[in-house]
């Protein structure tokens, strides 16, 4: 499944959140996480569904069950990652944003700018 979006800026809360999973996320999915996110708006509605791995608060320190889907963002390994309350449409990110993680600074490494199209590949 393809889904395709514009690169947007986000609100600012990504590093910490990555901070916080950073050592599970390792533990987990074996990938040494880059300290932010690239955020994809795919123009409409998007759940992750069922088929997730959950970051509970007390495996990370922190206050809400994170979501993770593996996904491939310009040929590079990388992962969806969600609050559980973003995922229930109460969060502060829009259900049209996708933010993803990758050990890639995507924005660096593919000179992306907002605007910019993009794929992501489940």
């Amino acid at each position: 499944m393809i889904i395709e979006g514009q690169v947007v800026s986000g609100l600012g809360e990504a590093s910490s959140w990555v901070k916080k999973i950073k050592k599970i996320f390792y533990k987990k999915m074996e990938m040494e996480l880059f300290e932010g996110t690239l955020n994809i708006d795919v123009k409409r509605k998007y759940l992750l569904g069922t088929d997730v791995i959950k970051f509970s608060p007390n495996e990370y320190g922190g206050t809400q069950e994170v979501l993770v889907k593996e996904c491939s963002v310009l040929g590079d390994k990388a992962y969806i990652l969600r609050t559980k309350a973003n995922e229930n449409e109460q969060g502060t990110q829009p259900i049209n944003i996708i933010e993803i993680v990758s050990n890639v600074n995507f924005r660096e490494k593919y000179n992306l700018k907002d605007g910019d199209k993009i794929e992501i590949i489940m």
